[in-house]
């Protein structure tokens, strides 16, 4: 049979379409800075986005390009402990949710190493066995399609690997997340598959760019044109930086009342977890967890915990610049 000389570029669209749902799912499943792009330099009037509401974000310049993709770090105290005016630093104890995309420019891992020694404890997601110890730099194996996905995507984008840039061997990094068995027998408790979870994805992920062609932008046009751009790596980061920014919206479908194993039964676990660490007195923690994953976090910990949000900071993972 004759290949049409766009299968290819078709290939690459589908491909699009789920990057930013799974890329920000988790690694094999799943204030000011001295470093400049570490953090956005636009001003408070741009940063009007509520603590809690959104965790993924395209930065536009006062032009309307697009200058970055950026994670929010949001911190939730204690309803008793909050005070209206007092500085987010200012409290003794906290929990930070730390928005995470798994595939993200070497300065935005710099800058997470940095921030995470500041804590008593970061829960971290990965589906792996019960003590599990990553080592510096492990990266993720082409065998699972989610590495092979996410390797493939940091070729491409010219983007560095979570696994192989954040510093697990820390003594304050915790794993909080299911055991392989655990997540199977989940799946199977609650009735899922790989298959069909595959096509909710897939058919979220469409849905998501219906609604983009909708409102004037066509997803599909801006891969094809990013993959005859002379910057190519650019032109396709701001293209599914598009899509990572909708993602809130988008795993909606896998929380709900009954729940999924992606999404609700992982925060369970990190939850139970993060109990652990407050009734160990740990003071000061952070919930390093892929942004899709926050929006309900954010929901139990208000209800579960008893807790707000105080503040939210923007950190720079994508640099859309050049």
């Amino acid at each position: 049979m004759t290949k049409h000389p766009l299968d290819f570029l078709r290939r690459k669209t589908v491909w699009a379409w789920l990057l930013a749902p799974l890329a920000a799912l988790g690694c094999d499943a799943a204030p000011s800075h001295a470093e400049p792009a570490a953090a956005s330099a636009t001003d408070a009037a741009e940063k009007a986005d509520a603590p809690g509401e959104k965790w993924v974000r395209l930065l536009n310049d006062k032009q309307g390009e697009p200058v970055a993709l950026e994670t929010a770090i949001v911190r939730y105290v204690k309803k008793d402990d909050f005070v209206a005016g007092k500085s987010p630093d200012k409290y003794r104890e906290y929990v930070d949710l730390v928005g995470a995309v798994h595939i993200g420019d070497k300065r935005y891992y710099r800058d997470i190493n940095r921030r995470f020694k500041g804590y008593d404890s970061v829960l971290y997601e990965l589906v792996a066995p019960e003590g599990t110890k990553v080592p510096r730099g492990r990266g993720t194996s082409n065998a699972h399609p989610l590495g092979a996905l996410q390797n493939g995507m940091k070729s491409v984008l010219e983007v560095e690997h979570q696994l192989e840039q954040v510093d697990y061997t820390q003594d304050n990094m915790v794993h909080a997340d299911l055991s392989p068995d655990q997540f199977m027998e989940s799946m199977a408790a609650k009735d899922e598959g790989f298959v069909e979870m595959y096509f909710k994805l897939l058919g979220a992920s469409m849905a998501q760019q219906s609604q983009a062609a909708a409102g004037g932008s066509n997803p599909d046009v801006d891969i094809m044109s990013a993959m005859f751009a002379t910057d190519r790596a650019r032109q396709l980061k701001i293209a599914l930086a598009k899509q990572f920014e909708g993602m809130e919206s988008l795993m909606m479908g896998f929380s709900g009342p009954e729940g999924s194993t992606l999404i609700t039964e992982r925060n369970k676990r990190a939850l139970e977890v993060l109990r652990e660490r407050l009734d160990a007195g740990d003071q000061k923690l952070a919930i390093f967890y892929g942004a899709g994953h926050l929006a309900e976090m954010d929901d139990q910990l208000e209800k579960d915990f008893d807790m707000q949000p105080v503040s939210i900071e923007w950190l720079e993972a994508w640099d859309l610049r050049q």
